[in-house]
């Protein structure tokens, strides 16, 4: 069975860790579009150049430029029979798009992984891997910014695919093994086999 997730919280909820962790699980790519775009920053490119600016600010890249991102990775032939989302979509155009996009290879998301974090906890988390790693985007202010850019952004996208019946809430807090469990628990309860 092919398996078409996406996986959704706050940023620093560990969505990149569960990603990487449930996309080996099942054999399929993790296409994180925050990891796109850091190694075309850390390349120099052009969308690099564009991108750095705008995350600097502590906001997102606009649509247009994500949405061909997106596209051109999930054509590419490793995703055809399955993938798992992490940073896309993050607003309600960005859904649309992303069901145009399934559509022309005739498929739909099978269930939305939504990570939920306690923000105060997620701040301290992103504080110590900016400290860890140098992230020097990642002061308090930005990640409280990006925090309110997601609830009013990505909100409305969840409430999207709720309607749809195929979120998945799991709590993100705790370590990586036991929200893995958890995770895994909730889509074999949703109906994703591993």
């Amino acid at each position: 069975m092919s398996a078409r997730l996406l996986i959704v919280g706050p940023p620093g909820a560990g969505k990149g860790t569960q990603a990487a962790v449930l996309a080996n699980a099942l054999g399929i790519p993790a296409i994180s579009t925050g990891d796109i775009f850091r190694a075309n920053i850390k390349d120099g490119t052009e969308l690099g150049l564009k991108v750095q600016e705008i995350v600097s600010s502590g906001g997102y890249v606009p649509d247009s430029l994500t949405n061909a991102i997106v596209q051109d990775r999930l054509h590419q032939p490793d995703a055809l029979d399955g993938f798992l989302l992490d940073g896309y979509p993050r607003t309600a155009e960005q859904v649309a798009e992303l069901d145009r996009i399934l559509a022309e290879t005739g498929s739909e998301l099978g269930a939305v992984v939504q990570l939920v974090a306690d923000p105060d906890e997620v701040v301290t988390r992103l504080l110590k891997r900016a400290a860890e790693q140098g992230r020097a985007d990642d002061t308090e202010a930005i990640i409280r910014h990006r925090q309110d850019v997601y609830h009013e952004q990505t909100e409305p996208v969840i409430a999207a695919y709720k309607d749809r019946g195929i979120v998945v809430e799991v709590d993100g807090l705790g370590a990586v093994d036991e929200v893995s469990a958890r995770v895994r628990a909730a889509l074999v309860d949703h109906g994703i086999a591993f």
